[in-house]
Order: C-alpha cells, then sequence, then structure tokens
C-alpha cells in the first residue's frame, strides 16, 4: 500500500465531483480525504496499491475533457502524516461557504473554458520569452538591480507563467535567463544573479518531478562554478524521461555563439558539406521543435541574437512591461494575439 497524492484540475468544483470520488473509494474500503482547494482544483490522498490507483485513473478518464482536465499523481514517502481511519470529504467552511466557493470556481472554469476555445486551433507548440527590464524596474522603485533580478526569479511566478501557457496548450516554454554578452556586467551583479538562480533550480525540482516537466539547459555549461553547472545536469539527469511538459532555460547562450560553436564542430569533423536536418541536429535545441512566438518584455523591439536560426519564422511580440510586472494574464494576452495571425512560411 502507498499513500498518494492525487491533485486534479478542471470543471470538478461545483458538479458533486467529490461525491463520485468518495462513493469511489468508499466502495473499495480504503482510506484517505478529498478536498477542494482555493486554486480550482481538487486534492485527494488516497492509501491504496497499484490496482486501486489504476482503477482510479481509469475512472478520472472517463470523465472526459470536459470534467476532468489533468491530474498528477505523487507518491508520499511521510507516512505518519496520513492520520486516516476511513474515507472523508474535508470541507474547510460550513457547508454554504463550501458551496459557494465550489460553484464560484465553477464559474471561474466554465468563463476561462469558453475563451479557451478561441485559442484550440491556433496555440503554439513553443513560445520563448526574452525576459528583460529587471533593472528598470528596480529603479523605477528605488530599489537597487538586484531586487529587480530577485523579483524576476522568483520560482511562484515564474511557475504562474508555466501554468498559464500549460494550460493553454503550449508544450514547450524557453525562458532566456543569460546571454553571452551579460559576462560583461559588473562581477558582483552577475554573482547574486547566480545564487538567485542557485536556489530557484533547487525550488523548481520539486515542481518538475510532481508535474512530469522534463527540464533542459540551452546554452555553455564550463563558465559556471562547479555548483551551478552540477544543479544543472543534475536536474536535466534526474528528468530526461519526462515528455508532457518542457522547460528550457538559456544561461549563457547567444544566437551567434551557438552558430559558431556549430561551425567549429563541422570543421573538426571535416565535414565538406551539411544540410539543414544535419546543422539543426548541431545546435543547442537538437532536439526541441523551433519557437512559434518569442515575446520580449520592457519595450525592447529587438531579439539581441535569441535564436536566430531557430527563430526564423517564429511570430514576435514586444510588450512594455518590464519583465517583474509580466503576469500570466499576459501569457493569455500574447497567445490571444498570436492566434489571429496567418502564418505562411513564405508560401502563399
Amino acid at each position: 500500500m502507498n499513500v498518494c497524492k492525487i491533485n486534479i484540475h478542471g470543471r470538478v468544483q461545483g458538479v458533486r465531483f467529490r461525491k463520485r470520488v468518495f462513493s469511489f473509494f468508499k466502495k473499495r474500503n480504503l482510506t484517505g480525504s478529498v478536498e477542494n482547494l482555493e486554486n480550482g482544483s481538487v486534492k485527494v490522498l488516497i492509501n491504496c496499491n497499484e490496482d486501486d490507483l489504476n482503477e482510479f485513473k481509469v475512472f478520472l478518464k472517463n470523465k472526459g475533457l470536459f470534467l476532468v482536465k489533468n491530474f498528477e499523481v505523487t507518491l508520499l514517502n511521510k507516512k505518519e502524516d496520513f492520520n486516516f481511519d476511513d474515507f472523508k470529504i474535508i470541507k474547510r467552511n460550513n457547508f454554504l461557504i463550501d458551496q459557494l466557493k465550489s460553484f464560484f470556481s465553477l464559474g471561474k472554469y466554465i468563463l476561462w473554458f469558453s475563451n479557451y476555445r478561441n485559442y484550440l486551433n491556433k496555440v503554439p507548440l513553443h513560445i520563448a520569452i526574452i525576459p528583460d527590464g529587471n533593472r528598470r524596474w528596480a529603479k523605477k522603485r528605488g530599489l537597487s538591480g538586484f531586487k529587480g533580478h530577485e523579483r524576476a526569479g522568483r520560482v511562484d511566478n515564474l511557475i504562474g507563467l508555466f501554468e498559464e501557457a500549460r494550460k493553454l496548450g503550449v508544450k514547450y516554454v524557453s525562458f532566456w535567463g543569460f546571454s553571452t554578452e551579460n559576462w560583461k556586467r559588473d562581477k558582483e551583479e552577475n554573482e547574486n544573479l547566480f545564487n538567485i538562480l542557485l536556489k530557484g533550480i533547487r525550488e523548481f525540482k520539486e515542481y518538475a518531478h510532481e508535474n512530469k516537466i522534463r527540464f533542459r539547459h540551452v546554452g555553455i555549461k564550463t563558465r559556471f562554478s562547479n555548483e551551478v553547472r552540477e544543479a544543472l545536469i543534475e536536474l536535466e539527469n534526474e528528468t530526461k524521461n519526462y515528455s508532457k511538459y518542457n522547460i528550457q532555460l538559456c544561461l549563457d547562450y547567444g544566437g551567434r555563439d551557438e552558430i559558431l560553436r556549430c561551425v567549429n564542430k563541422l570543421l573538426n569533423a571535416k565535414a565538406k558539406r551539411v544540410n539543414e536536418k544535419q546543422f539543426l541536429k548541431l545546435l543547442d535545441t537538437k532536439d526541441i521543435p523551433p519557437p512559434d512566438l518569442i515575446i520580449r518584455t520592457s519595450g525592447e523591439k529587438r531579439l539581441s541574437g535569441f535564436m536566430p536560426y531557430q527563430g526564423v519564422y517564429a511570430e514576435l511580440i514586444f510588450i512594455q512591461k518590464h519583465f517583474p510586472s509580466f503576469k500570466p494574464r499576459d501569457v493569455r494576452k500574447c497567445l490571444k494575439e498570436y492566434s489571429r495571425r496567418k502564418r505562411t512560411f513564405g508560401g502563399n
């Protein structure tokens, strides 16, 4: 028997979903709980064997898209935190408030889904974000540049952006954290940035495992400290078998540098001729589809060497907001703008 945490997303509040889950596990004489969460999802804690868990997965999948959108199963190691001798529906408030909150969550989901349907036929597979304006955001508020980087690198903020993109159907998100040119900046500022980065990688790890997210580093590793380099390699190795969702962090990355490294690989291999397919395999993004949409914050209308080879047909959106003020609703706006555009890739 294993204690499992199951987070279920979709139209699962205000539709007697907890009651159905309760009946499912009660019939099997299993112990645990089901409760509504503030974010509109449902959490189940259950002590069960693998067969029971597989049956419940089938039960969830058979509810269809308009009820259960997706779910994540996590095995818990701390059984001492599991104190149920029966299966219970947990309500954090009295009956009336509990029902009102459930209907409110249902209303929010229906409203979101009606908007979501507008994107269904045209969702970018891969979006890339150039998060510009951290220091300008801080200066505007009378803070040091470090505070801007600190705010921008908060994992809970980044996860909000990643989750919004995933919810709308995006499968790959690339994030440019540090360019090859950024080494020219003040050494102390860069060291502070790397400390933020290291803390973020460690915090991101739990989220990546819980949500089966594959993490990749794009760029050069050798110029970072051993601690940063090992953290990147460790997270890449631990998530390499995940495929549901993909996050790429571009660090010590520059488009010209990437192309030159590819050319040098060809020279070292004494290649006389190479086609586009072969060249793509030499890029840092060799197993990642090209970006369909590149978003840059802070009002700058240039790409500064970001994925020049991969992004030749990417749609470009430039946002006036500095990145620390960039929110999930801004991701929605960008994808809505993308959905209006006609892409011909040089054809008719």
